[in-house]
């Protein structure tokens, strides 16, 4: 399972070295998809990222201890766990285009729950919901993009999503300072900060109402007329047919195998191996401790020496870094190997997490500490934001077979949340414990933990169309 596929023009499922030649219309047609089906990730990345401002004033407001804070914190992780999971099966039963429309309708009583929370209880609750929304999302709109964009532009477009995503933590980032600056003396100025993620949600359900399937659902479906209809919407007329005839091959290869849920994880070697590989995949990206920054960089930034108002302002510059660096990941996505990119990440993670440490331990309290701890994360969400996060999507939504490709990335994303809701959950007792550096110094071990699995069992994904790297896996791991 080692080692990093071929490159070149002749690997099997390569795709197509010349360009679509689609007209204009049809080019425009896929950018819109893109935009509309993305909204799904803006939300989210506030609803993740808002929690970050919100959570200082709703604990005076809600009387929170560390235990609550934390509960507060992590039940979002636990309802992504299961959404996930779920949302994974529901995409792959009922399509992708119905299920993000369901998840909108979350998002938005999620959100407002949160707002409208007249206590610790029914804030939980509400986070929960609000999880199960942004676990569906997390599997659900990569997928679709994946499965709808030319092979050759998968990786742009897929990668757009986590675009979206740290858009919507600058975006929750820069309302939590701005709402703060107006209303910071109001007890229930966490309510403006959590409110804002309605808009997004009902822009989401309208548009995904006039939005199509996923043609590599349809065909998976027997559906081969419909998913034809859907791919001359993205496609040139001629490549629409060539794309369906692979796409129905392979369809009809799946359904003779039975190839769909958990008996085929527990019972076909080849597939076992695939979910093995992405809950890896899935592991490494959060045990890089990157949502100890999103959740509680607010926090790390007082402790390090600002004052909280400044503290709060300064963590916008985390925000617009990942944004800058997912443009960044987004065109080297274009020109480089995956499997590259997330070493070089999780390399540059590990040295900024190693610093923050160092930093933390030896420098005295104050201005110089506050601003090279700083540094150090804006740094390290250079590396997570530009590399590791968006291969990481990426790769979990093109790895398994079409006709349980949701339902295999759910199950990685379920692992994936699980470890993000053990970080969450636990960091506030562990910087409690043994202090800001003894923690980070604990992530950079899991660091190097990542790096070795990463060289040893991820394969390269990139250039291949999604029948060909099925085939190619099938191969490789049987």
């Amino acid at each position: 399972m080692a080692g990093e596929a071929g490159g070149g023009a002749t690997a099997p499922g390569a795709a197509p070295a010349h360009q679509d030649g689609a007209p204009q219309p049809v080019a425009r047609r896929l950018r819109v998809i893109t935009a509309i089906a993305t909204f799904g990730g803006l939300l989210f990345g506030y609803d993740t990222g808002v929690i970050n401002g919100a959570l200082p004033y709703m604990k005076d407001d809600l009387g929170l201890t560390p235990l609550t804070e934390g509960m507060v914190t992590s039940s979002l992780l636990l309802g992504a766990a299961l959404g996930a999971v779920a949302g994974g099966r529901l995409s792959d039963a009922r399509g992708r285009r119905r299920t993000i429309l369901m998840l909108a309708v979350l998002f938005f009583v999620g959100a407002l729950g949160a707002t409208l929370a007249p206590g610790t209880a029914v804030m939980i609750v509400a986070r929960f919901v609000l999880g199960l929304a942004v676990g569906g999302a997390s599997v659900t709109v990569p997928v679709y993009l994946a499965e709808i964009a030319p092979a050759e532009r998968r990786g742009g477009l897929v990668t757009r999503n986590e675009l979206m995503i740290v858009s919507g933590q600058l975006l929750a980032f820069t309302s939590n300072a701005a709402i703060a600056a107006v209303g910071g003396g109001s007890g229930d100025v966490w309510r403006w900060m959590l409110v804002i993620a309605t808009l997004p949600a009902v822009v989401l359900w309208c548009g995904m109402l006039v939005m199509p399937e996923s043609p590599r659902w349809l065909a998976a479906q027997g559906r081969f007329r419909d998913a034809f209809e859907v791919l001359r919407q993205v496609r040139s007329e001629q490549r629409a047919r060539s794309e369906l005839g692979e796409v129905t091959a392979l369809a009809v290869k799946d359904e003779q195998e039975k190839i769909g849920g958990w008996r085929d994880i527990r019972s076909t070697p080849w597939v076992r191996r695939l979910v093995f590989v992405g809950f890896g995949i899935a592991v490494v990206q959060q045990i890089t401790g990157v949502n100890t920054i999103m959740y509680y960089g607010t926090q790390i930034l007082t402790d390090a020496g600002f004052a909280a108002d400044s503290a709060l302002t300064a963590n916008i510059a985390n925000g617009v870094i990942s944004v800058l660096a997912t443009f960044v990941g987004i065109w080297l996505l274009g020109r480089t190997a995956r499997r590259r990119m997330l070493l070089t990440g999780l390399a540059g993670t590990t040295a900024a997490l190693l610093l923050i440490g160092v930093f933390s331990m030896v420098l005295p309290a104050g201005e110089g500490r506050a601003y090279a701890v700083l540094a150090m994360t804006v740094t390290f969400l250079a590396f997570q934001q530009g590399a590791v996060s968006p291969v990481t999507w990426l790769m979990l939504s093109e790895l398994f077979p079409m006709r349980m490709r949701a339902f295999g990335m759910g199950v990685a994303a379920l692992v994936l949340w699980l470890t993000n809701f053990a970080i969450g959950l636990g960091f506030p007792s562990l910087v409690s414990g043994v202090g800001i550096s003894g923690t980070f110094f604990l992530f950079v071990a899991f660091g190097v933990l990542a790096v070795a699995f990463t060289q040893r069992y991820v394969p390269e994904t990139r250039g291949r169309t999604l029948e060909g790297l099925e085939a190619e896996l099938r191969e490789r791991f049987s």
